[in-house]
């Protein structure tokens, strides 16, 4: 029962492996540079094999071994195979298939609409969640020296799927299908993976996985859109898709197209520094909105009517005629300063900006 180990083979950093668990562990980045895409997936899915992750700090260097294909840990490998004629049991390995399994068993689930989706009953596809639940099954089970085939899981699934019927809790009869589903594959499914795997190139591993990944993308963002719910202030549950058509086609949203037309118009007429000007003047960076209010004018006020109340302000708040707190007179006085201050250089710049373009518009034209 020789392993075959194939001539030419790039060896896999240890150092770099490490660094790889360490920047991204969590999403199986180190069992993708491995070779080894079904854990890498499967720590993907579940944001790392549900603390799994954490064990790998004691199994990379294992795993760099069977990577490289080292040949003590070969003759190691194939002494237990000839021990063993079949994978012997692992706790580990088949908690992980119950564990994804029901995960992605439990996706399927939540990403199909309860309702009707634009006229159309959609609720046959719960037939897809036991191919769900046999998938998770068959990719833990087919995580490195161990593989196994998709008939028996998934005819298991099936078989045990109709007692959704007598039990409409959820949890209960998807644990059941993949319980069946894992004990199947473990007891006439998997065997030992005596032949490394076909080597593919990095590009096309990469657009496999980018495909699974956006199917399971697709999945959450199903159940979160048609199946998810929000409580309003009024304690009243509300789906999700509800809330995102009022927002779509609600007066906000009208609102909204309304603005960015106005913009359009305004940049059509006056350009982009303008728009940027008035952007500028509305978020008031020199804080003239609260000065007016300090010296109690209005936007409209003049620069005597201004000159008038900071005058008088000054007087009545002069810290000299402060009875008892001497500091808050002081600090309302500095206050009313800065207010007249911060008034007094925005109206001048206004007036010379506004002298400046008048002189241009009026200016002679040379043809």
């Amino acid at each position: 029962m020789a392993i075959q180990v194939p001539n030419m083979k790039t060896q896999k950093s240890l150092l770099k492996t490490y660094i790889l668990w360490l920047i991204g562990g969590i999403y199986g980045l180190h069992h993708f540079y491995l070779g080894r895409d079904f854990q890498a997936f499967v720590w993907w899915t579940t944001l790392g094999g549900y603390g799994g992750w954490l064990l790998d700090l004691v199994n990379i260097p294992r795993y760099v071994r069977d990577t490289n294909e080292d040949q003590t840990h070969l003759k190691e490998l194939g002494i237990k195979m000839r021990q063993n004629k079949k994978p012997p049991f692992s706790l580990n390995r088949f908690t992980g298939m119950l564990a994804v399994g029901y995960t992605w068993a439990s996706l399927v689930s939540s990403a199909i609409p309860n309702d009707e989706v634009w006229g159309l009953n959609v609720k046959f596809l719960n037939w897809l969640v036991p191919l769900a639940a046999s998938l998770g099954v068959w990719a833990v089970g087919n995580i490195g020296r161990e593989k196994g085939g998709l008939k028996w899981p998934l005819l298991a699934a099936y078989v045990s799927y109709p007692i959704r019927y007598f039990y409409y809790d959820k949890t209960v009869w998807i644990t059941i299908m993949v319980l069946a589903a894992a004990l199947v594959f473990d007891s006439y499914s998997k065997e030992w993976r005596r032949t490394p795997r076909q080597k593919r190139h990095v590009a096309k591993r990469l657009a496999v996985f980018g495909v699974c990944a956006t199917l399971y993308l697709s999945l959450w963002a199903s159940s979160l859109y048609f199946n998810d719910t929000f409580t309003d202030a009024d304690g009243v549950r509300i789906p999700i898709y509800q809330a995102l058509k009022q927002v779509v086609y609600g007066e906000w949203w009208t609102d909204v197209k309304q603005f960015g037309f106005d913009v359009y118009q305004f940049v059509q007429h006056h350009g982009w520094y303008e728009l940027w000007k008035q952007v500028v003047e509305l978020c008031d960076p020199q804080d003239e909105q609260n000065a007016y209010q300090v010296l109690g004018v209005g936007p409209d006020a003049s620069q005597q009517e201004i000159t008038r109340r900071w005058r008088q302000l000054s007087r009545e708040n002069h810290p000299d005629k402060a009875a008892k707190d001497l500091r808050a007179a002081t600090e309302k006085f500095m206050e009313i300063q800065q207010a007249y201050e911060i008034l007094s250089v925005g109206k001048h710049r206004r007036f010379s900006r506004n002298k400046r373009d008048n002189s241009v518009s009026d200016g002679p034209i040379h043809m």
